[in-house]
């Protein structure tokens, strides 16, 4: 009988290719956006060539690269406890290629790959479309699903899976999108993005069933649309991304001009109220030389956001909630909880000037809470982001480039 059962298990296996049983592992992980994010332009607007940046220039777009030790920093992104990198690659340098002008754009990615791979790293690839040519930005991902665009952008997906392939399925993984919108996430929405999405499962397959592939729904990417997308393309070696960025009031605490402030809520609402945070606001204006006036006019625009947030009550609760909507559509759809993928998390740090941001220890508590609730799933997550002056960065924003050993230990690092 046992005999019998060993032929059947090689038998599908034989039937199914070589592919493995189960998709890249993957638990602690770090995003890095600004590295191959923006890829230099020339004087016309077009990409400089051959495209993306060197490390050393990424490295020293927000500080001098001698604020930067002396050592792989790839080495030390593994050393802080990292095993993986999510590592975002605007795909717009490739969708104004082809044939051998796309395989020369297509090299430099793979030598990028390499070199965390080099340092004992995973990687998911992941396109990460931005609008600095507009051509080539989110409006060819938002589009609708029989459009030319969309067409190519899955046909150059094609071509990123050929050359990841060869990599090892054991050591890199492909997310071919980022917070596609194609909202409305009710019920009035539209089919395109389901459409998008398993065309380019196909696309992919058609090219490597060991590739483990992330696969995304609409709605800025978030659980709702997760939750909408229905895995009628699910195969073994799939993995379903969401970001927790909720509330979005607390992680994204930013006023649009340079003179407004929103900053201060705390974190969970239940430890402060909606006037101590006027008070807060108030003082960090008074300390900056706004007048009565402006500080009127700043605090009328951000009040209901505030009144808002203390309403909701956010907390631990709610975030436990929130990710448990992603493991009950799992679990719906036969698909293990650990198949689920967190790609990005995080909250922006309070600036030196109290403009925008939350107090740290508020921060630190919201990191926390996050984490433990994707890690009791045996979910997989990736912190935003590895290095930026923008108060979302493990290392420091500014001076000396140092990890905030803090976020380190929030992250259970």
């Amino acid at each position: 009988m046992a005999g019998i059962w060993r032929v059947t298990v090689l038998a599908l296996m034989l039937l199914g290719g070589v592919a493995q049983a189960a998709p890249l592992p993957l638990q602690r992980g770090v995003n890095i956006h600004e590295w191959l994010n923006w890829s230099p332009l020339e004087p016309d607007g077009s990409y400089r060539w051959p495209p993306y940046r060197p490390v050393a220039e990424w490295l020293s777009g927000s500080r001098p690269l001698s604020d930067w030790p002396d050592s792989d920093p790839f080495a030390s992104i593994r050393a802080l406890g990292f095993d993986y990198v999510r590592l975002t690659v605007d795909p717009g340098p490739l969708l104004a290629s082809s044939g051998d002008r796309r395989q020369e754009a297509l090299a430099v990615l793979a030598d990028a790959v390499q070199q965390l791979l080099a340092a004992g790293l995973k990687v998911v690839l992941n396109l990460h479309s931005v609008s600095q040519v507009p051509q080539y930005g989110m409006a060819i991902v938002n589009g609708p699903a029989g459009s030319e665009a969309i067409a190519g952008y899955i046909a150059m997906t094609a071509d990123v899976a050929r050359m990841l392939a060869p990599l090892g399925a054991e050591r890199v993984a492909f997310e071919p999108y980022n917070e596609p919108a194609h909202y409305p996430c009710d019920a009035s929405g539209s089919e395109d993005w389901q459409q998008i999405m398993a065309a380019t499962v196909a696309a992919v397959r058609a090219v490597s069933t060991e590739l483990t592939l992330v696969a995304t729904g609409g709605c800025g990417g978030s659980v709702t649309g997760l939750t909408d997308l229905r895995p009628e393309f699910d195969d073994p070696n799939l993995i379903y991304s969401f970001h927790m960025y909720e509330p979005h009031s607390f992680t994204h605490q930013r006023a649009e001009s340079e003179t407004d402030f929103a900053s201060g809520l705390p974190w969970p609402a239940g430890a402060g109220s909606a006037e101590l945070t006027v008070e807060m606001l108030k003082a960090h204006m008074m300390a900056a030389g706004l007048s009565e006036a402006e500080q009127a006019r700043n605090l009328a625009a951000v009040g209901g956001a505030i009144d808002e947030y203390f309403a909701e009550d956010w907390g631990e609760a709610q975030v436990t909630a929130r990710i448990g909507e992603a493991v009950d559509w799992a679990k719906a759809n036969g698909i293990p909880a650990r198949r689920l993928f967190m790609g990005e998390f995080g909250a922006i740090l309070m600036s030196p000037d109290g403009r925008m941001g939350a107090f740290n220890a508020d921060r630190l508590r919201y990191l926390t809470a996050v984490r433990q609730a994707a890690e009791a799933q045996g979910i997989a997550w990736a912190i935003w982001e590895y290095a930026n002056p923008y108060g979302m960065s493990v290392i420091v924003p500014t001076g000396k480039a140092e990890p905030d050993r803090q976020m380190l230990g929030a992250l259970g690092l």
